[in-house]
């Protein structure tokens, strides 16, 4: 029986349509912004930065004057045998502190400001990594509706060949072998096409759920399909930019900066702090005690001193507990570097491989629409029996679908690279925006 390679493809073309949703197609940078706007995790992430910002101002408020107003009201009652009276008094006092050397509070605004960095640095990560939720559950949906598609279309063509094997079988220039393994092969490609239907369903709804709409209907990929070249095309470069831009390394040298400057406030405990402070206040005692003042004011300006002398032992421990912490901040920092450096390479080669594999199935595709046109060709001449058809459809179709999951593969392990060595940005979905149907 002919089958030829338009026919295929139309095969193939009406199953795609018929998985595709009705709904209106959207881009990948659609679904990122609406992702932006919607995921809990990152909109955690952004208000944890933004708590950060007015942590900071609090840690600001230590360098600058404070001052409080406090009142009191006292009645006081006196029944003695020789007094007999009682006594009133309403007083008002506004007391002030500038600080004029605290060199623990001068530590505590610059860890602030660390922190701040820190949670910007959280941010970033935050954001790379819906990038990559994003783009995942993007091209999870794409892979599922090709493999939906490529069930479909080798169902169609499994049905085909039943039903010629059927009609042979009914002349006679066919067995019933030929009837029952494409009856067999049918009832498998029936239970193959539910397992990716469910599978799609279920890929849509975690796209959904990232974005925050109902129904979204991805674009594929226009053809054919060019896949960008890794650019650098060595592994050093992106190893190296790890150094300066990837948050894991950020927060742990961040991390150790904090602990650097929590040894200087450890040992800022055997300093002096001094203050300027100031008051002003006013008493009115009245009533028929003999020693009723009327009323007082009082205004007092003078400068604080505070030096510890003695503390058991408490500063001397807390500045080794600081050291031993600012060691391990250091060993942290290295860690993270190592760890680093090995997922960049980890991702760079797996990128590589991926585009190696590609490549492969490329030839591999075009290798088995030449075995099935040859299949075809001696089933026709009688040296090719119906299953032969069926295992040449069921490779080209497998081939198919797993040379469209390897393209889907290599854009992701894009992305993963950039995110490996810490570069990754928003704009990055650009170029893959530009890859889709319009």
């Amino acid at each position: 029986m002919r089958y030829p390679r338009t026919r295929l493809m139309a095969v193939l073309t009406l199953a795609l349509a018929s998985v595709a949703p009705a709904a209106f197609a959207q881009n990948l940078q659609e679904l990122y912004d609406a992702a932006r706007a919607y995921d809990a995790s990152f909109l955690a992430a952004q208000a944890q930065a933004k708590s950060a910002e007015f942590r900071a101002a609090q840690a600001g408020a230590l360098s600058r004057p404070s001052a409080s107003l406090t009142s009191s009201a006292t009645l006081t009652r006196l029944d003695l045998p020789s007094v007999d009276g009682n006594s009133n008094s309403v007083g008002v006092n506004l007391g002030t502190r500038y600080p004029l050397f605290n060199r623990a509070n001068s530590v505590t605004q610059a860890q602030a400001q660390k922190a701040l960095t820190l949670a910007q640095s959280d941010l970033t990560s935050a954001e790379q990594d819906l990038i990559i939720r994003v783009s995942q559950a993007y091209f999870d949906v794409l892979a599922a509706q090709d493999a939906l598609a490529t069930s479909k279309a080798s169902k169609a063509a499994i049905t085909e060949q039943l039903a010629s094997a059927k009609r042979n079988f009914e002349v006679g220039t066919a067995t019933i072998t030929d009837t029952r393994e494409a009856q067999a092969r049918f009832d498998l490609a029936t239970a193959q096409e539910l397992a990716a239907e469910n599978d799609l369903r279920t890929k849509r709804i975690a796209l959904d759920q990232i974005v925050g709409r109902n129904n979204v209907a991805p674009k594929g990929l226009a053809k054919p399909v060019a896949l960008p070249a890794v650019q650098p095309a060595d592994v050093l470069p992106w190893v190296n930019q790890s150094e300066s831009a990837h948050p894991a390394i950020n927060r742990a040298r961040l991390g150790l900066e904090v602990a650097q400057l929590e040894v200087d406030k450890a040992r800022a405990g055997k300093l002096p702090t001094v203050d300027a402070v100031g008051s002003v206040g006013a008493t009115d005692a009245s009533g028929r005690l003999a020693n009723s003042p009327g009323t007082s004011k009082s205004v007092s300006v003078g400068v604080q001193l505070n030096w510890p002398l003695y503390t058991g032992g408490a500063v001397e421990n807390r500045l080794k507990e600081t050291v031993a912490l600012e060691e391990k901040s250091r060993n942290d920092l290295e860690a993270a570097r190592r760890a680093v450096s090995q997922a960049t390479r980890q991702a760079f080669f797996g990128l590589q491989s991926g585009m190696a594999q590609v490549k492969a199935l490329e030839a591999a595709e075009a290798s088995s629409q030449l075995a099935l046109e040859a299949t075809q060709l001696g089933y026709r001449v009688g040296v090719r029996v119906n299953l032969d058809v069926l295992n040449a459809q069921t490779q080209l179709f497998t081939t198919q679908r797993d040379l469209a999951r390897a393209r889907y593969e290599v854009l992701l392990a894009n992305l993963r690279l950039r995110q490996a060595s810490g570069v990754l940005q928003a704009n990055d979905l650009r170029p893959l925006n530009a890859m889709l149907m319009r």
